[in-house]
């Protein structure tokens, strides 16, 4: 494949974010971000070390990453408090913070932490909320990320995408000259790529992966025994079952908003069709019939339509259909390719890859105003999908013919490069939301 060539973006913000085998790069911020400033977490422990991971820091790197919030160095701190009896607010009305995160960490039993925060309005000079937090050694970053979602969404109103987490799938090379040998492996990360972990390996292909809507379960295809199936596997205890091996093609599953059914593309009948199958029952329903290629289904948040990728007017565009069946409804006529389509969380947009001047970009459809945008740069971009609380879409593309993953916000003023170091990367999924445990 040709080199991927960026455009020279302005540098607003940057950072880096060193975790695991993942580099976490900002190249382009919105303007008018919000100062604010997190403090490091203190440890109160009387014995024995802190934890390795330091809750301020991954906590600032979060809402930094948002391209809605500005944290204030550490070095330009002028106290740093971890009880309400400590600000002084002066401190941060000196340096033009806005809004001021502490908190502290302390042992609660064998293996456990408490981990205390407060937000403070510091203008105004008063708290804004705060949060117990237990947790464990296992589970701190966790925290540090729900600690930021509740950051976000209090000052924002919107909700944090922060404690959520990808899958991706990665191509692996080893060897030399004609003993190359390639790897391919399923993986889920946390959203700021920290900890990846191997879901399933295989020296055959791997692609589509798939959240369930709880997050326990992920479906994808594997071409094991040179045979394309659908499996779904448990994300936790690494059980697996096969639902699909049909003749022929067997691609693209996605789940039903309540899954309890996975749309999926079949050919099992001749042409490559969607068929939506009840999970339990193992029972198929076909939906679409045409001599074209119908496949890449996606739901709708209602559960009520899907969109799907097809060819029947000449060149692949982005189509509609009822689940419970009826008319096929064109969506997309901007430009002579548009693929790969999803619903954002609340229904109103599609996100997509469309093609411009012989480049393949990330574009978004409002399905109400008809607004059609180009968000992306690059010449290979492709596997658009969307955070849960709707505000970045994540998806696969090149840099110096390496593939790597990228975000994009829906407005396309925050864009962000996430590159692992070891090989190929492609076909990201975000996964819902997941649920926390807090007290006041």
């Amino acid at each position: 494949m040709n080199k991927l060539i960026y455009p020279l973006l302005m540098l607003m913000l940057s950072l880096q974010v060193q975790a695991a085998s993942l580099t976490i790069e900002i190249t382009q911020g919105a303007e008018g971000a919000l100062p604010i400033a997190v403090v490091p977490f203190a440890w109160r422990g009387d014995a024995g070390s802190p934890p390795a991971h330091e809750i301020g820091a991954i906590v600032g790197a979060d809402l930094l990453r948002s391209g809605r919030f500005k944290p204030l160095p550490e070095s330009q701190m002028l106290s740093k408090p971890s009880r309400g009896e400590e600000v002084d607010f002066r401190d941060w009305r000196a340096v033009n913070v806005e809004n001021l995160v502490i908190g502290e960490v302390s042992p609660n039993g064998p293996g456990g932490y408490l981990v205390k925060f407060y937000l403070y309005d510091v203008f105004r000079g008063e708290q804004i909320t705060g949060y117990s937090m237990p947790t464990t050694a296992a589970d701190l970053r966790a925290t540090a990320h729900h600690i930021a979602d509740i950051v976000y969404e209090t000052l924002t109103g919107q909700p944090g995408a922060f404690a959520t987490r990808i899958a991706y799938v990665e191509s692996l090379r080893s060897g030399s000259g004609k003993e190359i040998k390639e790897r391919v492996v399923l993986r889920i990360a946390d959203a700021d790529g920290y900890g990846p972990q191997t879901i399933v390996s295989s020296d055959e292909p791997l692609m589509s992966p798939a959240w369930s809507p709880d997050g326990r379960k992920i479906a994808y295809v594997s071409f094991e025994n040179a045979q394309p199936s659908i499996w779904v596997q448990e994300v936790f205890t690494g059980k697996r079952e096969k639902l699909t091996s049909f003749k022929g093609i067997n691609g693209a599953p996605a789940w039903s908003p309540d899954g309890r059914y996975l749309a999926l593309t079949l050919s099992k009948d001749g042409n490559p069709d969607i068929f939506v199958m009840d999970i339990a029952r193992r029972s198929l329903r076909k939906l679409t019939r045409h001599g074209a290629i119908d496949t890449e289904p996606s739901w709708s948040p209602d559960g009520r339509t899907l969109v799907f990728t097809s060819d029947r007017g000449g060149k692949p565009q982005i189509y509609r259909v009822p689940v419970a069946g009826g008319d096929v409804e064109r969506v997309t006529f901007e430009g002579d390719y548009n693929a790969r389509a999803s619903y954002s969380p609340n229904g109103r947009l599609l996100t997509m890859v469309t093609s411009v001047g012989g480049a393949y970009r990330i574009a978004t459809l409002d399905l109400v105003t008809r607004d059609y945008r180009v968000l992306s740069t690059g010449r290979l971009d492709e596997s658009p999908s969307f955070a849960p609380n709707g505000s970045m879409i994540i998806y696969a593309t090149r840099v110096n013919d390496k593939g790597v993953l990228a975000a994009v916000s829906t407005d396309g003023r925050v864009q962000q490069r996430l590159r692992l170091q070891e090989g190929d990367v492609r076909e990201p999924v975000w996964s819902p939301h997941q649920q926390f445990q807090r007290s006041r």
